[in-house]
């Protein structure tokens, strides 16, 4: 089998999107259960000088949908902080990229690999390929960003292993 950029990104994409949907989820309940504040939790910081859980959702959902279209357009920007959002919203921004990821047709996204791309911060401007931005920046921010995510809600308390991060892969043996 060949490995497409179609399957490096959608396929990895999805498994994770729908993985953080479902331990965000089950999360949900157990603060709901244990009378936790979820706006509390939306705001946490792992440290003083990390993002938010809201800016580490938004940046999955960048690092993944936004980071397709951003190839398809030819402009990459970072995501908003998702200040201010519920964790309700977050959930939201996770179930619409998952769609949006399944809504990629793989022929188009192969068709990304020598697309030229744009990477805007502020004033300055860093050119890609849209294969090799989606690579090596895109996919090690989207598992930074999920991981984090997933760091910040057992830190909070919830009830959340390895399977629950693989997406309830199961493994033989």
């Amino acid at each position: 089998m060949t490995t497409s950029l179609f399957n490096i990104t959608c396929g990895t994409f999805e498994q994770m999107l729908q993985s953080t949907k479902s331990f965000m989820g089950k999360a949900r309940d157990h603060f709901d259960e244990q009378g936790q504040s979820l706006q509390e939790i939306a705001e946490y910081r792992l440290a003083p000088d990390m993002m938010p859980l809201q800016f580490q959702v938004m940046s999955v959902a960048q690092h993944s949908s936004g980071a397709l279209k951003a190839v398809a357009k030819g402009l990459f920007t970072p995501p908003e902080s998702g200040e201010g959002k519920s964790y309700a919203e977050l959930e939201q921004v996770l179930a619409d990229a998952l769609v949006d990821i399944r809504n990629f047709q793989e022929e188009a996204v192969n068709e990304f690999e020598h697309k030229d791309l744009i990477f805007k911060l502020g004033s300055r401007e860093l050119p890609f390929e849209g294969g090799v931005f989606l690579r090596t920046f895109s996919l090690p921010n989207f598992y930074f960003h999920v991981s984090t995510t997933y760091s910040i809600l057992r830190q909070k308390g919830a009830p959340l292993g390895k399977a629950d991060y693989l997406g309830g892969l199961q493994l033989k043996g």
